[in-house]
């Protein structure tokens, strides 16, 4: 990805790049360390092989994830966040932080309904 291919604003340019929920759940799971191309399918569960590998490819091209290709049969493939990929794990521990406290919310307005 090229400087000029970005939004001048910041929020749009970190949402262009984290445009999918793939892209965040890819990066959730490799915050924990390098995978395979099967353990993050494995993990995602509902993601189909093309989707994965077009958000991996996306990924790459960004610069957010590297591809470390081995040559050996059968082929073997991993995948690990880059320096600058490491750096959203603060922006997914905010996500999460706020989930937990959407869902709190959602439960004490449960509560009151009863």
């Amino acid at each position: 990805m090229e400087l000029k291919e970005l939004p001048k604003c910041p929020v749009e340019t970190t949402l262009k790049l984290l445009s999918s929920k793939w892209k965040v759940l890819i990066i959730r799971d490799l915050l924990t360390g390098t995978k395979r191309f099967g353990e993050l399918k494995k993990a995602l569960k509902t993601i189909t092989q093309k989707v994965l590998t077009t958000n991996l490819r996306d990924m790459e091209d960004s610069g957010l994830v590297a591809r470390k290709v081995y040559s050996q049969i059968p082929p073997k493939v991993e995948y690990t966040l880059t320096d600058i990929g490491y750096s959203l794990a603060g922006i997914l521990d905010s996500m999460a932080d706020w989930g937990s406290g959407y869902r709190e919310y959602l439960k004490i307005l449960e509560k009151q309904k009863k």
